[in-house]
């Protein structure tokens, strides 16, 4: 036998518990694929309940806030060691429920946009929501929320001695203020884009993930914040630009926007 051929293989091993997060993450973004293929993208509700919206809601914030929260979830579980499944579990519903609540209110101002919306005003929107994002990325509050995102230890412990059945959702609630503190402005962007644009979803997610997991993610962030700046002007304009990135938005509305 060689030396070569005695050198043992090595192998990868994936925990249960990752295998089942990396699970749920798959197939919530293969539903959301499903159903944007299915109902395209819109302005406002797309005539949706808002018991359909808020499931829809709470979908699309399980596939793109997930995987930035498991692995905060899996440190705050391992702080304690008894019960960790359970205390997981419970982190993260009580972090996907917050935002899922989220939804609530987007869906009153999207019905707002069903009732006044036309390819004018959403191009407006669009600007306002574009230029208020990339200011917010580089703001003080947005670094005070990243930073506790990022490094989110501390504040957990601070927990480590309260009890009571719903501990691990009151953590997960604190935890997910900060994160909307991080993220609101980001999600706000649907307003304007439509809750089904699965690029805006896959941009978005991309971008919280990267800004909270990566290195240099507080540089991830700012970059953001300038490419959304961009981003508005080219809205505000080009007429071929909201046209390629907006519903509704055909170049014909040039005419009725020259006062922007």
């Amino acid at each position: 036998m060689t030396a070569a051929s005695s050198t043992p293989t090595p192998t990868i091993e994936v925990s249960p518990a990752t295998l089942a997060w990396l699970s749920v993450v798959a197939l919530t973004w293969a539903a959301l694929f499903v159903i944007v293929h299915t109902m395209g993208n819109g302005i406002g509700t797309m005539d949706l309940g808002l018991g359909e919206f808020v499931g829809m809601w709470a979908l699309m914030m399980t596939a793109m806030m997930l995987p930035a929260v498991a692995p905060v979830a899996s440190l705050y579980a391992r702080t304690i060691p008894a019960g960790q499944p359970r205390r997981w579990l419970l982190f993260v519903a009580g972090y996907l429920l917050v935002w899922a609540s989220v939804g609530v209110p987007v869906y009153g101002v999207l019905r707002i946009l069903d009732r006044v919306g036309s390819d004018t005003t959403v191009r407006v929107l669009a600007v306002i929501v574009l230029a208020a994002a990339g200011v917010y990325q580089l703001t003080p509050l947005k670094a005070v929320c990243l930073r506790h995102c990022r490094s989110p230890l501390g504040q957990l412990l601070r927990y480590g001695n309260v009890t009571g059945r719903f501990k691990e959702l009151r953590v997960a609630a604190h935890h997910a203020a900060f994160c909307l503190g991080c993220c609101w402005m980001l999600m706000a962007i649907f307003l304007a884009f439509g809750v089904m644009n699965v690029w805006a979803m896959v941009g978005l997610a991309a971008v919280v993930v990267g800004e909270k997991m990566l290195r240099h993610g507080v540089v991830l962030g700012q970059a953001a914040g300038v490419v959304l700046l961009a981003l508005a002007i080219g809205v505000a304009v080009s007429p071929r630009t909201a046209s390629a990135i907006l519903p509704g938005a055909p170049a014909h509305m040039a005419t009725s926007m020259t006062g922007m």
